[in-house]
Order: structure tokens, then C-alpha cells, then sequence
């Protein structure tokens, strides 16, 4: 199993949720995040005043997938939210050492 976080557009989250139910990916947690990466922030104009947004508005999704198809998780994820521009995102991706499904007691990739 693996742990895929990807941190996105927030305008990108219904194309990419679409996109992942689509090839098969059950569920996935989303939090809105700020933060920043190559880009260190950007100045912005609010009533002709000159200000820095120093933390950039993402959504970061966190799903956990067979290993089996993680590859095309994270191609689906590349394709979807790609806009082209500076700060389209990351995604990582871990192993995950075992899951529980609390209701059922299931585990593993019966959990997911």
C-alpha cells in the first residue's frame, strides 16, 4: 500500500477528485493548507496598496492506494493538475506499514 500526498490548486480539487474516482480511488482526506516552495510568496494589489503573500493557498490531498496502482494514481494527479504554471504542486508518495478500518476491524488493503 502506498501513502500519496499531493498538495494542489485549489481550484483544480473537482477535476482531480473526479479524475482519481475514476481510475478506481475510493476516498481521500483534503485539507486547506498555506505554504510556499520555489515561488517564496508573491506581492499582490489591494486597493492600490502594494502587499507580499508570503504563504500561497493549496489543498492537500492524502489518500492511501494499492501499490498495485499508485503509479497511475500520481500520473492521473500530474495530468489533472497541471496548469502550467509556477506553483502547481507536489506529490509524494510513501509505503504504508498496515491500515485498520475501525467499524469493521478489516486490514490492510481490505481497510482501504
Amino acid at each position: 500500500m502506498k501513502l500519496i500526498i499531493a498538495a494542489i490548486k485549489p481550484f483544480k480539487l473537482e477535476e482531480v477528485r473526479e479524475a482519481l474516482t475514476e481510475i478506481g480511488v475510493q476516498g481521500l482526506m483534503v485539507s486547506e493548507v498555506k505554504g510556499y516552495g520555489r515561488q517564496s510568496g508573491h506581492t499582490e494589489i489591494y486597493r492600490g496598496a502594494e502587499y507580499t503573500v508570503n504563504f500561497v493557498p493549496k489543498v492537500k490531498l492524502e489518500m492511501v492506494v494499492p501499490s498495485d496502482i499508485a503509479d497511475q494514481v500520481v500520473e492521473t494527479l500530474a495530468t489533472t493538475a497541471k496548469t502550467g504554471s509556477i506553483g502547481d504542486g507536489k506529490v509524494f508518495v510513501l509505503d504504508v506499514e498496515s491500515a485498520l478500518r475501525v467499524r469493521t476491524g478489516e486490514t490492510n488493503e481490505e481497510a482501504i
